[in-house]
Order: C-alpha cells, then structure tokens, then sequence
C-alpha cells in the first residue's frame, strides 16, 4: 500500500510539476537569451575569442607539432630495430 500511495503522489508531483515548469522554463530561456545577448557578455565572449585564436591556437599548434615529430622519431627508430633484427633474423635461417 505504501508504495501505490508513492507512486500516486509521485504521479500528481510530476503532473503539477510540468505543468508549472513550461512556464518556468520560458521565464529561465527568456531570462538567459537577454543576459547572453547583453553587452558585458559580449565583451567578454569577444574577448575569449580573441585570446583562443593569438594564444591558444598557436600554443596548441606547437604541442601538436612537437608530439608528432617526437612520434615520428620514434617510429624511425623502432623501425630501424625491426630492420636489423629481421636481417639477423633471414641470416640465421638461411644458415641452419
């Protein structure tokens, strides 16, 4: 019995709750259009974009290159003790 009573007052929460909550909602998604739409905001989202595109963009683009050209090293040279070992490896085959 306590559950179905749970239940029902669960039910009638989440009805009443929605009902009230869609009006709500427009009030919040109208409140934070005007506040996102408002000069300070924009100030400051103009000034973030600024900052990714001279400083972190191209601190970005550096840890990138510089990953890549150490994966690239390293790659040479694994690639390099495949090779002789794969050699020493055809040698003493063909030997046996």
């Amino acid at each position: 019995m306590a559950r179905l009573t749970f239940i029902a007052g669960a039910a009638a929460g989440y009805v009443l709750g929605t009902r009230a909550g869609r009006e709500r909602y427009a009030q919040i998604k109208a409140g934070s259009g005007q506040l996102w739409r408002s000069q300070p905001v924009q100030r400051q989202v103009a000034s973030a974009r600024h900052v990714a595109k001279t400083r972190v963009a191209p601190a970005a683009l550096d840890a990138v290159s510089t990953a890549a050209t150490a994966a690239g090293d390293r790659l040479r040279e694994g690639a390099g003790r495949i090779s002789a070992d794969s050699e020493r490896d055809v040698r003493s085959s063909v030997e046996r």
